[in-house]
């Protein structure tokens, strides 16, 4: 009988101790909710601490495209890495240049840091600019025109029609449709070059024949723009260009699609705050020309310019 009392006490006391501590524990999930009993706001800190730097970096996969020039191959490669480096998931696609345009346009792609202006991207500006959102130079001092070895007697465009046969006619393009390449073509026409052409081809192959040129000390015409790494490669010159075929001084800016804002704070600041100077992208330039990886470049680039990289990464 007395067994069985202590039993029956001791299944009372389990019951009791399980029902004191369910109530300790709702009493900790308002603490940790910030309310208190009745629900009301207490003005704790909450578990949405949390979840801040996921809120703060947003939607995490982005995708940046750019035309194939060594100067934007340089720069996309750089912002990206620096926007790896802050957690994000980062997609970089070379694209023709209308195409890169429309993409970010209509939203198929996040942004570009390589738009020139006002000239040589001018028309796929005016085309696009309503459905952009435009953050602003992110590289002043660019320029484009017609380069020649500095060996050559040429001083101004109009001066190309005294080598027209030694030229051959020809002005070493890149790739159809660039701003660079039609502001040659108007060259052509506003300087009465009879007998010259302007011949597309790509970057690339516009710097090779310039090499073979330059190693030969052979005449030659490219489409040049600053930066460029040919120009620490090679002892070159910009043809004046009083007739201003070219337009004056260029920006290269960068454009983000609409909703980038909302949809990823932290790299739309990112974006905002990417600027650098021509030396900073020729010093990658060059680095790739003699043969080091883009990646390796720009990651060289980065470890050693630590501060202006911490300017562009400071976000609220």
């Amino acid at each position: 009988m007395i067994k069985l009392q202590w039993k029956h006490f001791g299944l009372v006391a389990v019951l009791l101790l399980s029902l004191v501590l369910v109530a300790c524990g709702g009493n900790e999930e308002d603490t940790d909710t910030g309310t208190d009993d009745t629900g009301a706001d207490t003005g704790e800190e909450t578990g949405e601490e949390d979840t801040a730097t996921g809120a703060e970096l947003g939607n995490e996969e982005l995708e940046l495209v750019y035309v194939e020039w060594d100067s934007e191959i340089a720069s996309t490669n750089v912002i990206s890495q620096v926007l790896e480096e802050q957690g994000y998931d980062v997609t970089i696609t070379p694209i023709d240049n209308a195409v890169m345009w429309q993409s970010v346009a209509n939203g198929d792609a996040d942004g570009m840091v390589a738009a020139w202006l006002p000239g040589t991207h001018g028309p796929l500006y005016e085309e696009h600019k309503e459905n952009l959102v435009e953050l602003g130079p992110n590289l002043e001092g660019a320029k484009i025109g017609l380069v020649v070895p500095a060996y050559m007697e040429a001083e101004s465009i109009g001066d190309l029609a005294n080598f027209t046969e030694e030229l051959d006619g020809k002005i070493t393009g890149i790739e159809p449709g660039a701003g660079v390449v039609q502001a040659a073509e108007q060259s052509v026409e506003d300087y009465g070059l009879e007998g010259f052409e302007v011949q597309t081809s790509s970057s690339g192959a516009m710097a090779t024949a310039l090499g073979e040129a330059v190693e030969n000390n052979e005449p030659i015409v490219v489409t040049g723009w600053t930066p460029h790494w040919k120009f620490a490669q090679y002892d070159l010159k910009y043809l004046e260009d009083p007739e201003e075929s070219f337009g004056g001084a260029e920006t290269i800016e960068t454009m983000v699609r609409q909703g980038l804002e909302e949809d990823s704070p932290a790299a739309y600041q990112i974006l905002d705050q990417f600027n650098w100077t021509p030396a900073d992208m020729e010093s990658i330039m060059l680095e790739v020309s003699n043969g080091a990886s883009v990646e390796d470049a720009a990651a060289a680039w980065i470890e050693a310019n630590q501060d202006k990289v911490d300017e562009w990464t400071a976000v609220e």
